[in-house]
């Protein structure tokens, strides 16, 4: 019976109060998750750091290949984005209402992708960059007009 008694004292002691063990565990949980925390924060900051940034590159009509303004432009993104490596680049090719839809659908794509092989040659890694095509979807201005088709031969360069 005293045994048994001293068990039951026992196991009431072990439940009541955390072990050193316990302490030492919860002590260094706090820890990695303030560092965690803090590693977020810092991501964050930079991510918001690399959002400032974005390229527009201009096309000729009926063509996906970069003009000497439009190496210029994705020079300068790219060093923008040196100090980012973590940075996802979206990618997005348009074309203006000139040809068929299906044709400027395949146009808009070949933009995107002409872009993103540019930005890999200059050494960011493909894995990072989504290239996406939408044809004659969401002009930057209108159609009508020789410039506004001009503004609408494009691909946007951003970080998401």
């Amino acid at each position: 019976m005293r045994r048994v008694l001293l068990v039951a004292l026992g196991s009431a002691l072990a439940l009541g109060c955390p072990s050193a063990y316990q302490r030492t565990y919860d002590r260094e949980m706090q820890h990695l998750e303030a560092g965690a925390s803090a590693e977020r924060a810092q991501d964050e900051a930079a991510h918001a750091e690399a959002s400032r940034y974005a390229a527009v590159v201009y096309f000729a009509t009926g063509s996906a290949t970069l003009t000497a303004d439009g190496e210029r432009e994705l020079r300068w993104f790219v060093g923008k984005m040196q100090p980012y490596p973590q940075a996802m680049i979206l990618v997005q090719g348009f074309a203006d209402s000139t040809g068929a839809e299906g044709t400027n659908q395949q146009l808009s794509e070949n933009r995107a992708v002409s872009v993103k092989d540019y930005l890999v040659a200059q050494g960011i890694a493909g894995a990072r960059v989504v290239a996406q095509a939408f044809g004659t979807g969401s002009p930057a201005a209108s159609n009508v007009s020789a410039k506004g088709r001009r503004d609408n031969r494009r691909v946007e360069v951003t970080v998401r």
